[in-house]
């Protein structure tokens, strides 16, 4: 599935934090210097995802989708930092991992 999109490299281990909004807001303060709840942090150098439960589920809500497949695109949005992809890079990055996202959640659903 996603390992197509990476040129055949696979992750070794992920480690995905749950989290609630205060440890999300004090890592993203502590490592981006954005005091802001946020929906996923990805730290690439421990392979290792955070995501707030309450965002996801306020996230679900507005898009009118389960909390389960905001939380698969969330993983999947953090996989895809993992590998070094950053939409706050430039447009065209964001494009280019916005495409990858949705083509793998895509190949994910039954």
């Amino acid at each position: 599935m996603a390992v197509g999109f990476f040129g055949g490299e696979k992750l070794k281990q992920i480690s995905l934090v749950i989290v609630g909004e205060d440890k999300i807001r004090e890592i993203n303060k502590k490592y981006r210097g954005k005091d802001a709840v946020t929906d996923v942090l990805s730290f690439e150098e421990l392979n290792e995802i955070f995501i707030c439960l309450a965002q996801a589920q306020r996230q679900a809500d507005l898009l009118k989708t389960s909390l389960n497949f905001e939380l698969t695109r969330l993983l999947v949005h953090g996989i895809v930092h993992l590998k070094g992809y950053d939409h706050e890079r430039s447009k065209k990055e964001a494009d280019e991992m916005e495409g990858i996202e949705r083509k793998i959640v895509k190949d994910l659903k039954p």
